[in-house]
């Protein structure tokens, strides 16, 4: 066994210990925490294909904003760990169907006549990995990257159009009248004679 296959075996291992314990996790902030262990392992994966673009991908937006924005939720949430633990004795069966199902199903695409075929040896690229995917993006593939990205930023304007929505008695801020705000409208100055201390001194021996 060369040292490449060995740690290859070595990050398969630790990807489906972290997925298992993805699932199996009681408290959903350690959840997270093997989800983002499997990201990484995964990215390492990526990366012993030589495919270091998607290898940097996947840390860069899955664990650096996804995760975060995850455990941001699960911490906003204040989820009830007695009431997951409950759910999860009640519908265990139910989850042990569907793994074995799904287990079952990728056992029966694997050997099928797909898979048996064997692999051409990839031709030695004169560029890198990141060059190459770059230019068939960008010129094989360029009107679906195109309608994906419009279709990201649709859904982008609809998710904020969503939390938007007006509310009676909520306050807001106006960040245009912010913006365009003096000094004459936060600041008011108030002239006033200033008072002698030795006349308020005698009034009060009086």
């Amino acid at each position: 066994m060369t040292l490449e296959l060995f740690i290859f075996y070595l990050f398969a291992v630790i990807t489906l210990s972290s997925a298992v314990g993805v699932v199996t996790a009681r408290n959903p902030v350690y959840a997270a925490l093997y989800l983002i262990l499997a990201f990484f392992t995964s990215a390492a994966t990526w990366v012993l294909l030589e495919a270091e673009f998607l290898g940097v991908v996947l840390v860069l937006v899955y664990v650096g904003a996804v995760m975060v924005l995850f455990l941001f939720v699960i911490m906003m949430l204040d989820i009830k760990i007695d009431t997951l633990k409950e759910g999860m004795v009640r519908y265990l069966p139910l989850g042990l169907l569907v793994a074995v199902i799904v287990v079952a199903e990728m056992i029966f695409v694997m050997k099928s006549s797909t898979f048996d075929r064997a692999i051409p040896e990839p031709a030695p690229l004169s560029i890198d990995n990141t060059k190459a995917l770059g230019e068939i993006l960008y010129t094989e593939y360029m009107y679906p990257f195109e309608i994906a990205a419009v279709i990201l930023v649709v859904a982008i304007i609809a998710a904020i159009s969503l939390t938007l929505r007006r509310r009676e008695g909520v306050k807001k801020q106006n960040q245009g009248e912010q913006v365009r705000t003096r000094k004459s409208d936060r600041l008011r100055v108030v002239k006033m004679d200033s008072e002698k201390r030795t006349s308020t001194r005698q009034e009060e021996r009086s």
